[in-house]
């Protein structure tokens, strides 16, 4: 064997070394994104899972915990109220999701203009994002004030009086309408952030090949911008639903699941049963199933949108 075959047959060794030792670099920088799920999310959801198979109580007691199957499940789908729930927050999520989605959408466009103090408006508009939500509920929870608070009276200067006071927290035709908008306000930041880093993302080179080729703005935005934004709306989409589906502290605060239970959520629901009855088996029955309910929403809203090229 010449020296020449020789050097050849041993490059692919150092090769393979160096994939090796590259993939244990990989392994080793993943490892603790890997474990912190498995700590905190994998084996949480595990011990959820096997203690919906049981009849554990909250506070421990004498009688020994014993082992029901699918019976906690079974009473959850035959109760009425967790329909009721379960209905409430997807009307809660069908009725944020353009609301909180459109202004995020909106303002970040604006605030993606050269404006002057740019810096200082973004920091505005994110505001409401980083305020804690039971400051946010006391807030609002003012401004709803039946029947003099401030936004009875702003809509009745509005309407020059025609628009009587409405009972924005206690009539069940509005308290859910009135969490929307408190929601909306309150998180359409983060989605705003998402945005403005998807409108960032775009090269300037395909607005400038659009303009020498004539584009108006409108056209630029639909065949430029939406294009470019298609991974940002589904991601928006679908961590929006999640938050959605979470929907508790509001409803805690301001109407504790009334009135006439037309603000109760699956959240709400699951804490009740689990903190005010003490049936934390039947508790985690609901969180396995609201678990499943979001993860088969959330692959249908990415398989939905993959099919219309979104």
């Amino acid at each position: 064997m010449t020296l020449q075959e020789t050097s050849a047959a041993a490059l692919p060794r150092p090769a393979r070394r160096r994939d090796r030792q590259r993939f244990w670099q990989e392994v080793a920088m993943i490892a603790p994104a890997v474990l912190l799920l498995a700590v905190f999310l994998i084996t949480p959801f595990l011990l959820s899972f096997w203690t919906a198979m049981t009849n554990q109580p909250l506070v421990p007691r004498p009688t020994p915990v014993r082992f029901v199957g699918f019976l906690n499940f079974q009473r959850v789908f035959t109760d009425p109220l967790f329909w009721t729930s379960l209905w409430n927050v997807t009307r809660f999520t069908v009725w944020v999701l353009p609301v909180q989605c459109g202004i995020a959408f909106l303002t970040a466009l604006l605030l993606h203009q050269k404006l002057p103090m740019q810096n200082v408006l973004r920091g505005m508009f994110f505001l409401p994002a980083i305020t804690s939500m039971v400051v946010v509920c006391v807030i609002w929870g003012t401004l709803f004030q039946y029947p003099s608070g401030p936004l009875n009276q702003i809509v009745g200067f509005l309407s020059g009086g025609m628009i009587q006071p409405i009972d924005w927290l206690g009539d069940p035709n509005w308290a859910m309408f009135s969490i929307v908008l408190l929601s909306a306000w309150q998180a359409y930041g983060f989605q705003m952030i998402i945005y403005l880093a998807g409108l960032q993302g775009i090269p300037e080179e395909l607005y400038d090949a659009a303009r020498i080729d004539g584009a108006s703005a409108l056209r630029r935005f639909w065949h430029v911008t939406m294009p470019g934004l298609r991974p940002t709306h589904v991601f928006v989409l679908v961590i929006t639903t999640i938050q959605a589906f979470k929907l508790y502290t509001q409803v805690a605060i301001l109407t504790q699941g009334g009135p006439k239970e037309s603000t109760e959520t699956v959240v709400h629901y699951m804490v009740r049963a689990g903190f005010e009855e003490q049936k934390l088996g039947y508790a985690s029955a609901v969180s396995v199933i609201l678990f499943v309910i979001v993860l088969l929403i959330a692959l249908l809203q990415r398989k939905l949108l993959r099919r219309f090229d979104v």
